[in-house]
């Protein structure tokens, strides 16, 4: 049997720091302290050569249970959907129009912060609904 292995997310975009901090604001996640050295992320990224600042940042969940994020910076833009998303898990548990209420709550906390809300998937007998949602640079993610 394979061990589990710990794992991080990595999003190829345009502005690192701000799509990290976007998703900071999403699932609760924290920016780790700066390298050690360096007082603060500013004075780390001066220190760096200069095709080397802003090419990365990441966060990760305070808790320790959620995987770190890491965001690096990539020279195309997003071209087309998604292969992999992220689903936000705001309404587990709940059902029918409490379910629906949640994933609104959740979609007007976000549009806010740069989020784009996309299509609603009603519950099918199968499925509950959920809502899709682009972050500030267009990767889609999903609040489930």
């Amino acid at each position: 049997m394979a061990s589990i292995k710990q794992f991080q997310v990595t999003f190829d975009c345009a502005e690192p720091e701000r799509v990290a901090r976007f998703w900071c604001e999403v699932l609760g996640y924290v920016v780790p302290p700066p390298p050690k050295g360096f007082a603060t992320w500013e004075d780390f990224q001066r220190s760096q050569p200069p095709e080397e600042r802003d090419s990365w940042f990441a966060c990760s969940d305070p808790t320790g249970v959620g995987p770190r994020l890491f965001f690096q910076r990539v020279p195309e833009g997003k071209v087309v959907k998604n292969r992999l998303h992220l689903d936000v898990r705001v309404g587990t548990g709940l059902v029918g129009e409490e379910r629906l209420a949640a994933l609104e709550a959740e979609c007007a906390r976000l549009v806010p912060l740069g989020a784009v809300r996309g299509q609603l998937l009603l519950a099918d007998g199968v499925n509950e609904s959920c809502l899709g949602m682009q972050d500030i640079e267009g990767n889609e993610f999903c609040l489930d």
